[in-house]
């Protein structure tokens, strides 16, 4: 069924649910589930809005009842773990090559695809700051490199300036079709499969994993703009801690643990338990650790 115009907006989203039906459907039922909340506050009156977002809804549904022994499906926290794990997992494996010069479309679609899923991610509440700027940057960041390599100029790497107001969110009306890229095979421990692309990039850093909407579509910047943009915080577990950090204060028996403590703890440790699933030790034991100095000292 054709996308109607006034869903636009969530075209790349539905596309990334379908490429990923196969080997990761929980991104597949978030992303549509995202698309589907959007396109009910962008028009849900017109016929052929209305016609689409019912059949939206119907492959939700038949996705929930096959899903529902998966508890990133039935439970909220796993659910966001994943997501939010997969996307700053694309995110720091886009990052690592920009970082070491190897710009190609792989990459591209790397940091594109995780400003994505962090737009998805507001299914579960406000996004955080640190997951705003994460997709400002990546989506910023996959417009310039695209650019660049279009207009057959180098890309400068790294977290180069950006402006405050600057915020790709397309790449003009044909998006990641006309690129042809593809996030093919298995994703574990490693970046999306390139067998697809012809380039001499075999060898990468081995990442590691961390709905407001997407902005309106803004002008794509031609080069780097002004602003310095050295500050971005690269999410957990971009470089696994060679020993574990100093010790922490042993638990005191005046602590006073709230219910709110004992949620937060619980989704760290569910954020572990996502992580492990990546092989992704840092963020695992990171996440970890917070959970213990909470438990232990009432304090975050």
């Amino acid at each position: 069924m054709a996308l109607p115009v006034q869903f636009r907006i969530i075209q790349h989203h539905l596309r990334t649910a379908q490429e990923h039906e196969k080997r990761d459907p929980v991104v597949t039922y978030y992303c549509r589930l995202y698309a589907m909340q959007t396109g009910m506050k962008l028009d849900s009156k017109t016929p052929e809005c209305r016609k689409f977002l019912v059949k939206l809804m119907d492959q939700l549904e038949t996705m929930k009842k096959e899903l529902s022994d998966n508890e990133s499906i039935s439970q909220e926290v796993v659910g966001n773990a994943h997501i939010e794990n997969y996307a700053l997992k694309l995110f720091l494996y886009a990052d690592n090559e920009d970082r070491a010069g190897r710009f190609h479309k792989n990459m591209i679609k790397s940091f594109y695809t995780s400003s994505l899923l962090l737009d998805v991610l507001s299914v579960f509440g406000e996004l955080s700051e640190e997951n705003i700027q994460h997709r400002k940057y990546a989506r910023w960041k996959a417009t310039y490199i695209h650019n660049c390599l279009k207009n057959g100029e180098t890309p400068q790497p790294g977290p180069i300036g950006m402006g405050e107001d600057e915020e790709a969110d397309e790449f003009g009306a044909e998006g990641f079709s006309g690129l042809g890229l593809s996030h093919g095979g298995s994703f574990r421990g490693g970046p999306p499969s390139q067998a697809s692309e012809d380039q001499d990039h075999s060898s990468v850093p081995g990442p590691a994993p961390g709905i407001g909407f997407a902005s309106g579509p803004g002008s794509a910047p031609s080069g780097p703009p002004t602003t310095n943009y050295n500050n971005i915080h690269i999410p957990p577990g971009a470089h696994a801690p060679a020993n574990t950090p100093a010790e922490l204060p042993p638990p005191t028996g005046g602590i006073q643990l709230s219910p709110e403590d004992f949620t937060k703890a619980q989704k760290y440790c569910k954020y572990a338990g996502s992580a492990l699933q990546y092989e992704d030790v840092g963020t695992a034991i990171q996440n970890l650790q917070k959970a213990l100095k909470l438990l232990t000292t009432g304090k975050e």
